[in-house]
């Protein structure tokens, strides 16, 4: 069952989650993975795993989206340790922002300092294809503009400052590492800016070509929220999509985005974006 909004969080609703993640998993390393939709099996890659599901966490969100397992483990992978989180929840299951972005404030008092986070997203820039790998170099954070800003409200000063500098969102030398992975796999890992929309309805025509027209090259219901907290955390990030469809830029063009759709690209490239990952987990500093 999804939790329902029981107002912001606190330090000890933080400090909670964290002390029961740590009795169940025990010491949890310095970096995290965020699997998006249908990515979950990405896990698989991982050994010597301890797990705890969200359901075990206190005040932990649990995630009612499809393709989110709703578990969180630590383990080995490509020579490092890592903590994973298989799944999110996202504003459009009824989530307040604060409550999206808890499990960020959460790896961060459990340690976590470099943070990969993955996707699935539209193609907005039609010079990509169905399947395509987009490392993020910036985003278009629209509900933010809004005021769906995860910042809002009251500093939480034992996390961050009053105003964070996003200027660099996506930390350069994991950028680096990334494309460093690519070539070292003959992958074409694209590279973009990501808009972030709530959701759950998928754009209209003339959304995408007005995202188009803002620069945006995917777009996508998760992310964003979850890389604000974390620059407000002090973490370093590494942004990952994958494209699982081509979104519709014109009316009556007989063509539909479906969450099928989106699943049925996930699973198929589910082994080559493992590569690329296991590949980038080894690589980093």
């Amino acid at each position: 069952m999804i939790m329902t909004p029981e107002g912001r969080p606190d330090d000890t609703d933080y400090s909670d989650a964290a002390a029961a993640i740590r009795a169940r998993i025990g010491e949890v390393p310095s970096l995290g993975l965020i699997l998006g939709s249908g990515l979950g099996t990405f896990a698989q890659n991982i050994k010597s795993t301890k797990s705890i599901p969200y359901t075990d966490i206190p005040r932990f969100p649990l995630t009612g989206a499809p393709g989110h397992e709703g578990k969180m483990s630590v383990g080995g992978c490509a020579g490092k340790r890592l903590i994973i989180m298989q799944g999110r929840v996202h504003a459009y299951e009824g989530y307040e922002t604060a409550q999206v972005v808890f499990p960020i404030r959460v790896l961060h008092m459990l340690g976590v300092r470099d943070l990969i986070i993955t996707n699935a997203a539209g193609g907005v820039n039609p010079d990509f294809q169905r399947g395509d790998f987009m490392m993020i170099t910036d985003h278009l954070n629209l509900p933010g503009m809004a005021g769906l800003d995860p910042m809002r409200g009251p500093n939480m000063t034992a996390f961050g400052p009053r105003f964070t500098n996003m200027a660099s969102a996506y930390n350069g030398a994991h950028r680096q590492t990334a494309r460093r992975a690519a070539a070292a796999l003959s992958m074409d890992l694209k590279e973009g800016v990501y808009a972030y929309l709530v959701g759950p309805c998928f754009e209209t025509p003339a959304e995408i070509r007005a995202l188009r027209l803002l620069g945006a090259d995917a777009t996508g219901m998760s992310t964003v929220p979850e890389v604000l907290t974390a620059n407000h955390c002090g973490m370093a990030v590494l942004g990952l999509s994958v494209i699982t469809n081509m979104a519709v830029d014109h009316i009556d063009s007989g063509s539909a985005t479906t969450a099928q759709e989106v699943f049925e690209t996930t699973k198929r490239i589910a082994p080559d974006f493992a590569r690329l990952l296991i590949k980038v987990i080894g690589d980093m500093g």
